[in-house]
C-alpha cells in the first residue's frame, strides 16, 4: 500500500521549529500571546510541586511563558482566562490503548474522551489490522491525525498474534512495519504479543523490532507470562521497552529493574493498578518508570465513568500521591515515547494542553485546553472531531459464506459415551488471563451437552467465508435458560465468538451478525433482546459515543437478564480468542493451550 497525502487538518499545529521565533518573542514580551491563564495553581510535573499564582502564556498552540507573572505577554487581542484558584495540570496521556475497544472510530473516541481531560493518546490499531491489514491501519492513522487532540499511532506488530495458532483476515510483516515507520503519525511498534517468538529468536519478530529501532522509535511490549526467569530476560533483550501485562507487584518490579517502563492499566475490565502501584508506594521504586494506561475501555465506561481521569483517580485511591499519579499520566508517558520536549508538562515549547480542576484527588475536569484552544468545558466537547472516509470494504467485513444452523454447533461425543471429560475455558473476573479447567459433561443422542455453569462457545470464521465453526466450552459467565450471545469483536483475530446455552439461538446470533455487518447481539428464549451494530470492520461504529454507550448498556443489561453477573463481562467475552494470554483460548484452528502455545483436544481421553 503506498503512502497517501497527510490529511490537511494534521498540519494545524506548527512544529516547534516553525513556532520558535514567535514563542521566544512572546516569552520576552515583544509580541502578545494568544492566551494567558492567570489566577491558578500550576502543577509542575517536572519537579512534583504546586506553584501558587504561576501564570502561562500560549502562542501558536504552544506554551511560550510559564512563570509568576505573564502580564508582559498580554496584548489587546490576548484571551485571558482567570483560573479562579483552580489547579492547572497538563493534559492527560494514555500510554497504551486500542481505540477499537471503545467500539468507536478515532473521531468519536476523541469526542468522548476530550471532556475527561485526555489530550494525548498512544494507540495500537491491531484490531483493524487483523481485519483489513495495512489499509485499515492507515485509515485509523489518518483519521487520528485529523483530531483536535494528539493521537499517535503504533504500527501493529502481530497479525496474527500467534502464527500457526490462528488465521487472520490479513497478516502484517516486516515490510509493512518498515513502510509505516515513514508515516507522520507513527510513534513506534505496537505491543509485541508474540513473546514466545521473541524469546525463541523468531526472525520475523526481530526484523519488525529492528525496523522500528532503525527509525528511532519505541517498541511496545506484551509479556503475558508469570515466568520472570531467563525467558523474561530474553524478551527484554529482544527490544520491547514497556509492558502492560503485569498483574502483581513482582511483575512491575521485574520490568523496571530490567530497564522497561511498567504500564499499569485500568480499563473497563482490567484492574491491575492496585496490585502493582505498591512497587512505588511501599517499595519506593522510582515513579518516573511507571506509566498509567487504559488498554481497553468500552464506550459505556467512557461516557459514564471517564478515561485517563478515572485511572489517575483510581491510582490515588490505591495510595499513590496525587502529583506522582499525575506524573504517571503525563510527563512519564511523554518521556517514554521521546516526546518530553513536545508534550506532557506545562513548560515552554510544549503543546499547550492543560486542564483546570478544583481538586487534585477527585479530579473534576472543569475546562480542557488542547493546543491552546478550549476544547471542552464542564463535560461538554466544544470542538469538531472530523471523520475520515471509510471505504465500502470496511463496511462489508463479515463473510460467513453460508447460513449457519444449530447442527454447526454440535460437539460429537465418542461412540458409546454417556459422559465425557472436556476442557473448559474458565473466565476470571476483572483479569485478562483465563483458567484451563475441566468438566465431566453429559452426552445426549451422541452430542456433548453443557450443564449448569458451563456454556458452549464457538469461533465462527468470518474473514474468508469458509463457513468454519470451532466449538468448545466456557464457564464463569453464569448464563441460565435458553440464550446466546455473538460478537464480531474477538481479539485479536476478530472472527466471531458465539457463547450460548442453546445451539439454535447460537446459529441465530451468528446469522444476525452477518446480516448487520458485525457487532454484538444477545438472544434469549428465541428473540433478540439487544444489539450493538458495529458496521466498520465489525469493530466500530461512527455514531456518537452516547448512542453506542446506550446500546452497549442495553447489551450489558441483556447479559444480566441471561444470568451473567460478572463485572464488564463483555470484555471477557471479546477476549476468549486472544491466543497469546494464558491459559486456554479458542481460535479458528481449534482449542489453544497458551501455557504451551499448542493446539489441544477439546475432549480428554477416557
Amino acid at each position: 500500500m503506498s503512502t497517501t497525502p497527510l490529511p490537511p487538518a494534521a498540519t494545524s499545529l506548527a512544529s516547534w521549529a516553525e513556532s520558535a521565533p514567535r514563542l521566544v518573542a512572546v516569552a520576552a514580551g515583544r509580541e502578545p500571546a494568544d492566551l494567558v491563564i492567570r489566577g491558578g495553581r500550576l502543577v509542575n510535573v517536572q519537579t512534583r510541586e504546586v506553584l501558587d499564582g504561576w501564570e502561562v502564556a500560549v502562542a501558536a498552540g504552544r506554551f511560550a511563558y510559564v512563570g509568576p507573572d505573564a502580564s508582559h505577554c498580554v496584548g489587546p487581542g490576548t484571551e485571558v482566562i482567570d483560573a479562579g484558584g483552580q489547579y492547572l495540570i497538563p493534559g492527560l496521556c494514555d500510554g497504551h490503548m486500542h481505540i477499537e475497544s471503545g467500539m468507536l472510530t478515532p473521531a468519536e473516541f476523541a469526542r468522548a474522551v476530550i471532556p475527561h481531560g485526555t489530550t494525548t493518546m498512544f494507540t495500537d490499531p491491531h484490531e483493524i489490522a487483523n481485519v483489513m491489514g495495512l489499509e485499515g491501519v492507515r485509515l485509523m492513522h489518518d483519521e487520528a491525525l485529523m483530531q483536535p487532540v494528539s493521537i499517535f499511532t503504533q504500527m501493529p506488530s502481530c497479525a496474527p498474534s500467534a502464527p500457526g495458532l490462528e488465521t487472520t483476515g490479513y497478516e502484517i510483516g516486516p515490510e509493512d512495519v518498515a513502510e509505516a515507520m515513514s508515516w507522520p503519525g507513527i510513534i513506534g511498534l505496537g505491543e509485541m504479543m508474540n513473546f514466545p517468538g521473541v524469546v525463541a529468536g523468531d526472525a520475523q519478530m526481530l526484523a519488525e523490532i529492528a525496523a522500528t529501532q532503525r527509525a528511532g522509535k519505541t517498541v511496545g511490549g506484551h509479556y503475558a507470562s508469570p515466568d520472570l526467569g531467563p525467558a523474561f530476560s530474553a524478551y527484554v533483550a529482544g527490544g520491547p521497552a514497556d509492558d502492560h501485562e503485569g498483574v502483581a507487584e513482582a511483575d512491575a518490579i521485574a520490568r523496571v529493574r530490567q530497564g522497561m517502563r511498567a504500564m499499569l492499566r485500568l480499563g473497563s475490565a482490567w484492574y491491575d493498578v492496585k496490585a502493582q502501584i505498591t512497587a512505588v508506594t511501599e517499595k519506593g521504586m522510582d515513579p518516573r518508570n511507571f506509566i498509567l494506561c487504559t488498554d481497553d475501555c468500552h464506550s459505556g465506561t467512557l461516557v459514564n465513568e471517564g478515561h485517563m481521569n478515572r485511572v489517575v483517580r483510581h491510582a490515588i485511591e490505591c495510595g499513590c500521591e496525587p502529583l506522582m499519579a499525575l506524573q504517571m499520566a503525563t510527563v512519564n508517558t511523554a518521556t517514554h515515547f521521546g516526546l518530553e520536549r513536545e508534550l506532557g508538562s506545562i513548560a515552554p515549547g510544549r503543546r499547550a494542553d492543560v486542564i483546570l480542576t478544583s481538586d487534585l484527588r477527585a479530579l473534576p475536569i472543569h475546562r480542557v485546553i488542547a493546543r491552546g484552544v478550549t476544547v471542552a468545558q464542564d463535560g461538554e466537547c466544544l470542538v469538531e472531531c472530523p471523520h475520515g472516509q471509510w471505504p465500502g470494504k470496511a463496511r462489508a467485513s463479515v463473510n460467513l459464506g453460508r447460513a449457519l444452523a444449530a447442527g454447526d454447533f454440535e460437539i460429537p461425543a465418542p461412540e458409546g459415551a454417556n459422559r465425557v471429560r472436556a476442557k473448559v475455558i474458565g473466565v476470571v473476573e476483572n483479569q485478562a488471563p483465563t483458567r484451563a479447567l475441566t468438566a465431566d459433561l453429559p452426552v445426549i443422542d451422541g452430542v456433548v451437552e453443557g450443564e449448569a455453569g458451563v456454556a458452549q462457545i464457538a469461533l465462527v470464521e468470518r474473514h474468508r467465508g469458509t463457513g468454519g465453526v470451532v466449538n468448545g466450552f466456557v464457564s464463569g459467565f453464569g448464563y441460565e435458560g435458553r440464550m446466546a450471545m455473538g460478537s464480531t469483536v474477538a481479539h485479536d483475530s476478530h472472527h466471531m465468538i458465539v457463547v450460548g446455552t442453546d445451539r439454535a439461538l447460537m446459529a441465530k446470533a451468528a446469522n444476525r451478525l452477518g446480516e448487520i455487518g458485525g457487532g454484538i447481539t444477545v438472544w434469549k428464549d428465541g428473540a433478540e433482546i439487544a444489539v450493538v451494530p458495529l458496521p466498520i470492520a465489525g469493530l466500530m461504529s461512527d455514531s456518537p459515543a452516547q448512542e453506542v454507550a446506550a446500546q452497549a448498556q442495553a447489551m450489558v443489561e441483556a447479559m444480566a437478564a441471561c444470568g451473567c453477573r460478572l463485572n464488564n463481562a463483555y470484555m471477557q467475552h471479546s477476549l476468549l480468542a486472544l491466543v497469546v494470554i494464558p491459559e486456554l483460548r479458542i481460535s479458528d484452528l481449534g482449542l489453544v493451550d497458551v501455557r504451551t502455545f499448542e493446539l489441544t483436544d477439546l475432549l480428554e481421553e477416557p
